[in-house]
């Protein structure tokens, strides 16, 4: 198979044909990006805004002067953690397994919740996990509507105040999408099969979702978004390689589900990384069909690649009850198999175990995601809504003690638990 192998080496050639293309002044597509990004302020200016915007005492301030009520949560929380009272990962790994000895701590699997849509359920959460002992997740995703929580009390920067409080990561969801009217196919969330021709960043799209990032990464200083579509993956190469420090995870309906689309993922991220092998891609969601052996395939090609580190994969453990997956969807036996053998992993919690959804009035629906708030509070949903985001807690908290069971480490909220 020598032979064969020596017929894929790349001619030198056309990665010189690749640079012309990308610094041509003739390139339209690429020439309207860079414009974007001077017209900003460039590089520099755009980071130094966003790291003022991302301070927790500049988030405090302006919380405090727009009167937000959730001031008072993010206090209440930052006592509880300054006195250390969540339950410490080394005594919960002590409960769950009689020791703390003899675990994996190097394959540690982060607990990944999705989707926290409202401030006050994360208080909610906190509060039961401080009673009950649990362990917050380490990983949260958002896919609120943007323009509707930056006009919401200080929801999007109480969200991110928290996290930094909790010491977690976080992924926000941008508004430009196909979604918002920009795809044919779609006329609502009753029209979803119209994601399979491309969820939907058409045209000129890419522009306007790189504009809708920087201007909340300058804003609120959100760093890390959620990306779907391969024109929009590409731009956030484009805008690491300029210098400014965005970072994005692809999101399970770009459909990375064999480890050729893992190859082709994680071939243009190094393509693009900086000279000190940093990439704006920090993890992807796998397709909810990959099966281990696919993930053992994609860890291999991963750390060929030097982005074992860098690059976290986030597989889906659960999902939501309704109009996403055939049920029942728990993967949580599997998960214990290949996180012994993959480092770098996140069990995802989309939703609770099946058969606690399957009894409950309003089991969780993705199409849910797409209501506003307004929608919610209309119909009485919010206490159903919150119900079914605990119960994705509470799929967590049982996937945090199989893991140490097994003896493999997890990854919770660190500044909370140690």
């Amino acid at each position: 198979m020598a032979e064969l192998r020596d017929r894929l080496l790349l001619d030198p050639r056309r990665i010189e044909e690749l640079n012309a293309l990308l610094t041509d002044p003739g390139n339209e597509t690429v020439g309207a990006l860079l414009a974007l990004v001077e017209r900003l302020g460039g590089p520099e200016a755009i980071n130094r805004r966003a790291a003022e915007a991302s301070r927790l005492e500049t988030r405090l301030a302006r919380l405090e002067a727009m009167g937000s009520p959730y001031l008072a949560d993010l206090r209440w929380l930052m006592e509880q953690r300054d006195r250390k009272a969540f339950v410490p990962l080394s005594e919960y790994a002590r409960r769950v397994r009689g020791s703390a000895e003899g675990i994996l701590w190097s394959h540690a699997v982060t607990l990944e919740i999705s989707a926290l849509q409202y401030f006050p359920w994360l208080i909610r959460q906190a509060r039961h996990c401080l009673e009950a002992g649990e362990l917050m997740p380490g990983r949260f995703i958002r896919v609120r509507k943007m323009a509707e929580q930056t006009r919401d009390r200080g929801d999007t920067i109480a969200v991110a105040a928290a996290m930094e409080i909790i010491g977690a990561s976080y992924v926000e969801t941008l508004d430009t999408k196909g979604t918002d009217g920009a795809n044919v196919h779609l006329g609502g969330p009753e029209t979803i099969t119209g994601y399979f021709g491309g969820i939907g960043q058409p045209n000129h799209y890419p522009l306007r979702w790189a504009e809708e990032y920087l201007t909340h990464y300058m804003e609120y200083g959100i760093r890390q978004v959620l990306n779907i579509n391969s024109g929009t993956v590409l731009v956030g190469y484009l805008l690491h390689r300029l210098g400014i420090d965005n970072e994005f995870k692809i999101s399970v309906f770009m459909g990375n589900d064999n480890p050729f689309a893992v190859l082709w993922t994680l071939l243009t991220a190094r393509l693009f990384a900086r000279a000190d092998g940093s990439t704006s891609l920090i993890g992807f969601n796998l397709s909810n069909s990959v099966n281990n052996d696919t993930i053992r395939q994609a860890a291999w090609i991963r750390r060929a690649l030097g982005l074992e580190d860098r690059v976290r994969f986030e597989h889906h453990l659960t999902e939501t009850w309704k109009s996403i997956v055939r049920q029942p969807y728990n993967r949580r036996a599997e998960l214990l198999q290949i996180a012994r053998e993959v480092p770098n992993i996140s069990a995802k919690h989309e939703g609770g175990d099946p058969e606690i959804e399957q009894t409950l009035e309003h089991p969780s629906d993705i199409l849910d995601y797409f209501l506003s708030k307004e929608e919610i509070e209309r119909a009485g949903l919010m206490p159903a809504l919150e119900r079914n985001y605990l119960e994705k807690q509470r799929a967590v908290e049982r996937t945090a003690r199989a893991l140490l069971e097994a003896g493999i480490g997890v990854v919770c909220a660190g500044r909370l638990h140690g």
